[in-house]
């Protein structure tokens, strides 16, 4: 067993807490390899902006599980080392387990060192969504390790996550799930969804630019969950914008994305205004990442050097990062 703490993670709850409070969201972007995680501590040191670090299932089968979790250590001294560079403060960083499947799973994690994780039961009938969650809440605290579940099912395809319709979260359940797994945060369906094509160019609408505009999140959904457990985390999963700049250059160098439509950035704004504390966000680092990376081998044929378009890759990801926290979330400046 390897205490998060002595591996430098905090724990989520009161990163929550100060981000209700503070009317912003604390950013949790996953990572895969070493150029992710480099970049979101570059841009959250930069920013001053605490941070989760998550690693999905399909990220520690991907990458090894033991070496995932020196990578997250790692990052930890990395962030105290660039702090100390740049005169600033050190930022708190949670590691999070995203969207775990199965209680082996999160008891796998809590074990070797996760501050929090996330039990995904929520393709279960409600009961049984309640005792999975509630099993990994009764580990979980043993270890003052911080839980999250899942209510309502979203929309679209990323790692081991696929569904082809959204189902709302119903607000009625909220409060009766919450007090029998003692769960101590709740991703909720709202209308955000999965992966990068989260909706049709039928689904939307046009404005005067051109430009798709997606259906409003359900914020009623959000105002009456709040009613009913005020102060409680909520959290949004499937938040990337999918940026058409992205897109476009993929597609100018060799891609063959369809028409693709995030979550507006504004809506994302005002969602950080009420109880949600924690957004995730995922597929707009990987459009970056492989924007930055084809533009390279179209440009320069020849290169071979993995530093030579990794590099650049980074850079966007540095970048995209920190508009997130200045711009978006507003959790710049909050470390």
């Amino acid at each position: 067993m390897v205490s998060y703490k002595k591996l430098g993670f905090v724990n989520t709850r009161e990163l929550f807490k100060k981000a209700i409070n503070g009317k912003y969201a604390i950013p949790a972007y996953n990572f895969n390899n070493m150029e992710q995680i480099q970049a979101i501590i570059i841009a959250c040191v930069e920013t001053q902006s605490p941070v989760i670090l998550q690693v999905s299932k399909g990220a520690r089968d991907y990458a090894n599980q033991t070496l995932l979790q020196y990578m997250a250590q790692g990052a930890v001294e990395m962030m105290k080392e660039l702090a100390r560079e740049k005169k600033l403060k050190p930022i708190p960083i949670a590691l999070n387990l995203d969207h775990g499947d199965s209680f082996e799973l999160a008891k796998s994690c809590i074990e070797s060192g996760f501050s929090s994780v996330m039990i995904d039961a929520s393709s279960e009938p409600f009961e049984k969504n309640i005792e999975i969650t509630k099993k990994v809440v009764d580990y979980a605290h043993k270890h003052d390790v911080s839980v999250e579940g899942e209510l309502g099912v979203l929309a679209g395809i990323e790692d081991e996550v696929s569904s082809e319709v959204t189902h709302y979260t119903k607000p009625e359940e909220v409060e009766e799930f919450v007090k029998k797994t003692n769960v101590d945060s709740l991703a909720i369906s709202i209308g955000t969804s999965h992966g990068a094509n989260k909706f049709k160019p039928e689904q939307c609408t046009k404005n005067a630019d051109g430009v798709y505009i997606p259906p409003e999140l359900r914020f009623d959904i959000l105002e009456e969950v709040e009613k009913r457990i005020p102060g409680f985390s909520i959290v949004l999963h499937g938040s990337s914008s999918v940026p058409v700049e992205a897109v476009k250059m993929i597609n100018e160098n060799g891609g063959a994305l369809k028409d693709t439509v995030g979550i507006p950035e504004e809506q994302l704004r005002r969602a950080t205004q009420s109880a949600v504390c924690k957004v995730n966000i995922d597929s707009d680092g990987r459009l970056w990442m492989t924007a930055a990376i084809r533009k390279v081998f179209v440009e320069k044929p020849a290169e071979f050097d993995p530093r030579k378009y990794l590099g650049p890759a980074r850079k966007e990801l540095i970048a995209m990062y920190k508009h997130k926290n200045e711009n978006v979330l507003g959790s710049a400046g909050k470390a």
